[in-house]
This record gives C-alpha cells, sequence and structure tokens, in this order.
C-alpha cells in the first residue's frame, strides 16, 4: 500500500461533527453508553469542552448578580434550596441509593429521585454507579476522584468533565435499574433541573407582581435559587471527595485514606464523618458520636417516624469498638 491510498490515524472530519453531535445531543439526552467507545485521544483525564458546556454556564450565570441585585427572598431561597437538596443529595443520592441504608416505598423512591435530580449532579443511577465504585476503590489507581491518586483540582471537579465518567454503568446498580422510572430519569435527567428553573422564573415573575415590596423578580430567583444555590451546593458537596481525603482526623485504620472534618460535617449536613462512613458505609447515620452532628440522620429518623421510610439500618456496636482512636 502506497502512501496515497494508506489509511490517515487523524480523525475524519464527518467523525468529529458525529462526536460533537453526540455531545450537544448528551445534554437533554444522556442515552444509553456510546456504542462506538472513546476515542483514541479521549483519555481518563481529557476534558470534553463540549459535554460540559452547561456545566460551565451553571457557574458563569452566578455572574448575573451585578444585574440582578439581590433581595432578602432570593438568598432565602437559595440557602433553602441549598439546604433541601444538601440533604438530597445525603439522604437519598448517597445514604439511599448509593448504600440501601434503609427501605421505602416504590412511590417515595421514585420521588426521592426527582429530588436528588434536583440537586443538578446527573440522575440516580449514575450518582450510586460511581460512589459504589469509589467505595470498592477507595485512593486506588481505579479510584476516579481520588486526591491521592489525582490531583486535587482533578478529585474534586475535573472527573466530572471527562468523557470517561459520563455514561453510566449500569453493572453497579442492577437493583436499581430495574425500575424503568429511575432509568428514565437518569437518562433524561436535565428535565427536572430545568422545571426548578422555571419555577424559580415564575415564583419570582408572581412575587414581583403581587408583592413589589420584597424587591425579587424572576431572573434574580433563578439567578441565586438555581446557578448560586447549585453552583455552592455542588463545590461544597464534592469537597468530601477532595478535603475529605485529605484535611481531618482518622478515627478508624479504613485501607483509604478517608478523615473526618467537622466543618464539612456542619456544611454537608453530616457527610463530614467521612472516616466513619467508610468504616461502615451501610449504616443510615455517619456521625459516631453524640456530639457528631449529622442533621441528615437526623431527618431521616423524622421520615421514618412518619412512616415514609423505615428499617434504617444503625451502626453495630462492634464496629464502634473497633476504634482506632477515641
Amino acid at each position: 500500500m502506497n502512501a496515497r491510498t494508506a489509511p490517515s490515524s487523524a480523525p475524519r472530519p464527518d467523525s468529529r461533527l458525529k462526536r460533537l453531535g453526540r455531545s450537544l445531543r448528551a445534554w437533554v439526552d444522556s442515552g444509553p453508553p456510546d456504542p462506538d467507545g472513546l476515542p483514541a485521544d479521549a483519555g481518563p483525564q481529557r476534558v470534553e469542552w463540549a459535554r460540559i458546556l452547561p456545566f460551565i454556564v451553571l457557574h458563569a450565570g452566578c455572574l448575573g448578580v451585578i444585574w440582578v441585585g439581590w433581595s432578602p427572598v432570593a438568598v432565602a431561597v437559595a440557602g433553602g434550596l441549598y439546604l433541601v437538596r444538601m440533604f438530597a443529595l445525603t439522604g437519598l443520592y448517597h445514604r439511599y441509593f448509593s448504600h440501601r441504608a434503609f427501605k421505602t416505598s416504590r412511590p417515595m423512591q421514585f420521588v426521592f429521585a426527582i429530588l436528588g435530580n434536583s440537586a443538578v449532579q446527573r440522575g440516580p443511577l449514575w450518582w450510586a454507579a460511581h460512589h459504589r465504585k469509589h467505595h470498592r476503590h477507595s485512593d486506588e489507581p481505579a479510584d476516579v476522584h481520588s486526591p491521592v491518586q489525582h490531583s486535587f483540582l482533578w478529585s474534586h471537579m475535573g472527573w466530572v468533565t471527562s468523557r470517561a465518567n459520563f455514561a453510566t454503568d449500569i453493572k453497579q446498580v442492577p437493583d436499581l435499574a430495574r425500575y424503568p422510572e429511575l432509568r428514565f430519569l437518569d437518562r433524561f435527567n436535565i428535565i427536572v433541573p430545568l422545571l426548578l428553573a422555571f419555577g424559580l422564573y415564575g415564583l419570582g415573575e408572581l412575587l414581583a407582581a403581587t408583592a413589589p415590596t420584597l424587591g425579587t423578580s424572576g431572573w434574580q430567583l433563578v439567578v441565586w435559587g438555581f446557578f448560586i444555590s447549585t453552583t455552592v451546593l455542588f463545590h461544597i458537596s464534592v469537597s468530601i471527595n477532595s478535603v475529605a481525603h485529605l484535611v481531618g482526623r482518622r478515627r478508624y485504620p479504613t485501607h483509604d485514606d478517608s478523615r473526618n472534618n467537622w466543618w464539612l460535617a456542619i456544611l454537608t449536613l453530616g457527610e463530614g464523618w467521612h472516616n466513619n462512613h467508610h468504616h461502615y458505609p451501610a449504616a443510615m447515620q455517619q456521625g459516631h458520636r453524640w456530639w457528631e452532628i449529622d442533621i441528615t440522620a437526623y431527618v431521616l429518623r423524622l421520615l421514618a417516624a412518619v412512616g415514609l421510610i423505615w428499617d434504617l439500618k444503625p451502626v453495630p456496636e462492634r464496629i464502634l469498638a473497633q476504634r482506632l482512636q477515641s
């Protein structure tokens, strides 16, 4: 074969266009795993900019505060949505979908998935699949967001920008994948965030028309309640992946470098007791001492008291006795 007929290793223009099309389509339909596999130049730490443009817009949207200003109502909405959605991540995406630390009904399971999806951290299957794999390989080479294996920035947020981590690994979540409603929500995970943004705009416009003295508007509630609240929520929640494997105290001799961090526990409603959690991931609570504040566990107990969830898994006494230090 001569040079004229030899195939080129460079991607053809139509291949690049097809990849771009798949990336753009994935904004609204994450779809099944890519049948073509990863391109040769898409390593595990290669950012795919077209795919993550909405993620960039989310952060850039915070700058809208320059034009919309602020009001007590907007700040309160942002704070309230932060707390509700942080619980949705910690108590529902994490302790329920990832670890099955309690039981609930199928309708309530779907409600939990919707609440978790409103945090704009993809669908319940994707989230749980990544987290289960994290526990199997914590701080090992296969842990895609380990600050021990990668840089701090990559473990904090870089890993979500890599095409290698976009698809939902169904093999990790066969118990969840059998529910078509969860698979639908996982595939079209943009629907709930968009409804939240539109709802905030509508609420802001309604308040502007009916109670103008509140000083808010549709765009102000979108900027504060969606862009700012969601961005802060993202960075604080993913600090468990990065900061909680570098900064804090190790009570238990786990095989990884997980640590307890009291100020992260406050900000994340209990997730900062990360070394406790890695010592015994199946438990409903992560605070192992009375003084370890775990707001998520308190809310879960309240939900159990009113019958919405049941069979909460505690930390066994034999596990508590295996401490490295008090």
